[in-house]
């Protein structure tokens, strides 16, 4: 889809609040509120907006910790790779996974509300999977940036 300059301001008003007033982004846009609702919905429809959601802090809910975690396979056949997917998209602790090239096969972001349930989630994932080779785990000492936003530029 060809994305025009009022839909990647429509993007980025949206990408910084999902719930920004039609009223003011027809006004950056430059474009009635009627407009702005279907450019909106042809976005959706397109998959170009493939989501909403509200941004939960861990903390404030029970979770701590955050965790950046490495995981090699032992063999990389494509049912277990899917298996492993599978598996890490199932667990609500991983917030992240991601396919990756390099030492690793996986990288993983996970919470956890302490220690010992970060160790509980290594047994679910890993040590009772036959194919987990291993996992080096870096325990993630402060947030400094959080967010999945893609850049748009006018």
């Amino acid at each position: 889809m060809k994305l025009s300059a009022s839909d990647t301001t429509i993007l980025r008003l949206l990408q910084s609040n999902a719930r920004e007033r039609l009223e003011t982004i027809a006004a950056e846009a430059g474009l009635s509120v009627a407009t702005v609702q279907r450019r909106i919905k042809g976005l959706r429809e397109a998959g170009v907006i493939a989501g909403e959601s509200a941004l939960i802090s861990p903390p404030a809910v029970g979770y701590a910790m955050t965790f950046l975690i490495m995981v090699e396979l032992e063999r990389e056949r494509l049912d277990q790779l899917d298996a492993f997917r599978r598996k890490a998209r199932e667990e609500p602790q991983i917030q992240q996974c991601y396919y990756i090239t390099g030492e690793a096969d996986f990288a993983l972001i996970a919470l956890a509300k302490d220690m010992k349930d970060f160790e509980q989630l290594t047994h679910r994932l890993f040590f009772a999977d036959a194919n987990v080779k291993r996992f080096r785990t870096s325990v993630v000492m402060h947030r400094t940036k959080v967010g999945l936003s893609v850049p748009l530029n006018d």
